[in-house]
């Protein structure tokens, strides 16, 4: 029997909303509807939804002006709300892992139990230590998927996916990128209040983080060293405008980029120390960041690694209805197209 219909990816941003339908299958996929829509700046602060009937009746105006019928919707959380464990267990079923893993989560979550929800996934089934296997354990709070899921049942949708959005920008990059089984490399999304960063490791994760510096980070330094309104900076960051003092602009960028930069390589290195996978060979970069220049030689700089801007449709077959949309949104689609590729009851 063919499966269900693909989910309809919703990407909710701290600065914007992001749509993407998609159609086909077993890797093979054609773009059917994908846009953007802004949020004002206090609609989402620090990863709370703040303006709930904003970003509802955004979403509902985004998806009617994309002609989106779908009603089954893919949605993503991030933060501080939710854990990410890569854990050896020794081998066991599924339905061994999960009565484990209740007994032995409190060590690895710090919040109440009873708070989050959890899920666990095994990724090698073979670890380095034998008779052990790898799982990772996903840990989101309660109150805030709750949140987002009444935002999105708000405007007409039914959440029948909350995924991660590290996992999500995974999803997209393994359908558009062929990946060596030997071969680790890092993913990084940098959104507009934070970056994520997701080390692969033989075709799967083994580590995450999520960084409190974004693209704001930058649109901030701009305003502050040049002292103009902050629309105009976020219109010179996107290269929408021309500065007036080209060389504050530099300055700014050149130097909040680098302070990112600086915390990604500390998160290598760290990763380095701790795990017991290779370190990275090679960066990915995804989100509305990904563009900026300044970004890119100051993470090549720092790592020492190849620098590569990843297209989220990559292998995604466009029509000619949806170019411009495309180009205008490239690597900040990256979380929406990962939750596109999603079904309804995926695990």
């Amino acid at each position: 029997m063919a499966r269900e219909k693909l989910c309809l990816g919703i990407d909710i941003g701290s600065s914007s909303i992001k749509m993407c339908v998609l159609k086909g299958g077993g890797g093979i996929y054609t773009l059917r509807h994908v846009g953007r829509i802004e949020l004002p700046s206090d609609a989402i602060v620090d990863g709370s939804i703040m303006n709930a009937v904003q970003i509802s009746e955004s979403m509902t105006e985004l998806a009617r002006s994309l002609g989106i019928k779908n009603k089954d919707a893919a949605i993503a959380i991030s933060g501080h709300s939710v854990i990410i464990k890569k854990i050896s267990f020794p081998r066991m079923s599924a339905q061994e892992l999960e009565r484990a893993v209740i007994g032995e989560a409190e060590q690895y979550i710090p919040f109440d139990i009873q708070d989050v929800y959890m899920d666990v996934q095994i990724v090698n089934e073979n670890a380095s230590q034998q008779g052990y296997m790898d799982v990772v354990l996903v840990a989101a709070k309660k109150d805030v998927v709750n949140e987002y899921t009444q935002v999105v049942r708000d405007a007409g949708f039914e959440p029948v996916i909350c995924d991660v959005d590290p996992f999500a920008m995974e999803t997209a990059f393994l359908q558009n990128y062929a990946v060596s089984p030997s071969t680790s490399m890092a993913l990084i999304d940098m959104g507009a209040a934070k970056t994520s960063i997701n080390v692969v490791s033989r075709g799967v994760s083994c580590f995450t983080r999520d960084l409190p510096w974004g693209g704001n980070h930058v649109t901030e330094e701009i305003q502050k060293r040049t002292g103009i309104s902050r629309s105009d900076a976020e219109q010179i960051k996107r290269g929408l405008r021309l500065a007036d003092d080209p060389d504050a602009v530099v300055f700014a960028m050149n130097a909040a980029c680098e302070t990112v930069a600086d915390e990604i390589q500390r998160t290598f290195d760290f990763f380095s120390a701790t795990a017991t996978d290779p370190p990275p060979s090679v960066i990915y970069l995804f989100g509305g960041g990904a563009n900026l220049s300044a970004l890119q030689k100051a993470l090549a700089t720092h790592s020492r690694l190849p620098v590569e801007i990843a297209d989220p449709f990559h292998r995604i077959t466009i029509p000619q209805n949806n170019m411009n949309a495309v180009a205008e949104l490239g690597p900040a689609a990256t979380t929406a197209v990962g939750l596109a590729l999603r079904y309804p009851g995926d695990s």
